[in-house]
């Protein structure tokens, strides 16, 4: 099945109101005439409402680098899914591993997250990934199988096909380092088919799985031209108009 490929840029704590809308107008100018690939930027959550209004129009989607899984409460300095749906956002980012390894996210807290944006509306880009020793023990298929089993836990099959799965090693993650396209498509196949296997053939021929740790424009279109990976999810490339154009590009030949 020919899928639409997704790109996804994650701006991470980076860029004042100022400086996201200089690089989403950008972004908006530069990408006016590209089809066939469906784009995303996620800028930190104090430049959504403008970006949103920025966006307008375009044919790129706002995206949420996260959220939480309750409507409303004492949560304090957490943002529900409503709030995100008020301001135009699409995509919500769920599980990164900065998250996880650096604030504590568990899956579980993962799956909590999933459920509610896919209850409101929101589209989970769900991350999972191995750390470097992990990775050298030999344990990436058994990682990144129990990341992805426990965060789409009680996801329909129905509801299984709104997400899109982020593989990021960890150990590639603004390191420099990159996974080889050999490395990324063998983990991204397993992924499918541990997706074929929860959700249907049909269901995980049609879920899309980014590859996100160090893309950039010299390496995306070997990386994007694999068989299961249908798109990235781009970090510190996404912060300049040049190298994120040149990573959509690729991404459709």
């Amino acid at each position: 099945m020919s899928r639409i490929p997704f790109i996804a840029g994650n701006w991470k704590m980076n860029s004042t109101i100022e400086e996201s809308l200089a690089l989403v107008k950008g972004l908006v100018d530069s990408l006016g005439d590209v089809k066939g690939v469906d784009v995303a930027v996620a800028p930190p959550f104090t430049a959504l409402s403008e970006v949103s209004k920025a966006l307008e129009g375009s044919n790129i989607a706002l995206a949420a680098q996260n959220v939480y899984y309750e409507e409303k409460g004492a949560f304090t300095g957490e943002i529900s899914p409503s709030m995100l749906l008020d301001l135009g956002v699409r995509y919500v980012t769920l599980g990164h591993s900065e998250r996880r390894h650096i604030l504590g996210e568990s899956n579980e807290l993962v799956n909590r997250k999933v459920l509610a944006a896919l209850k409101s509306g929101l589209l989970p880009i769900v991350c999972v990934g191995e750390t470097l020793g992990q990775r050298q023990r030999h344990l990436t298929f058994m990682v990144v199988e129990d990341q992805l089993r426990d965060a789409l836990s009680h996801v329909s099959k129905e509801d299984a096909t709104k997400i899109t799965v982020a593989y990021e090693p960890v150990w590639a993650i603004g390191t420099g380092e990159t996974a080889t396209p050999e490395q990324a498509q063998e983990v991204h196949e397993r992924i499918r088919e541990r997706l074929a296997f929860r959700f249907g053939e049909e269901a995980a021929a049609q879920m899309r799985i980014q590859y996100g740790g160090s893309v950039k424009p010299d390496n995306a279109a070997d990386l994007l031209g694999r068989t299961d990976i249908d798109g990235a999810l781009v970090g510190g490339a996404s912060l300049k108009v040049d190298s994120f154009e040149g990573i959509i590009r690729a991404g459709i030949g």
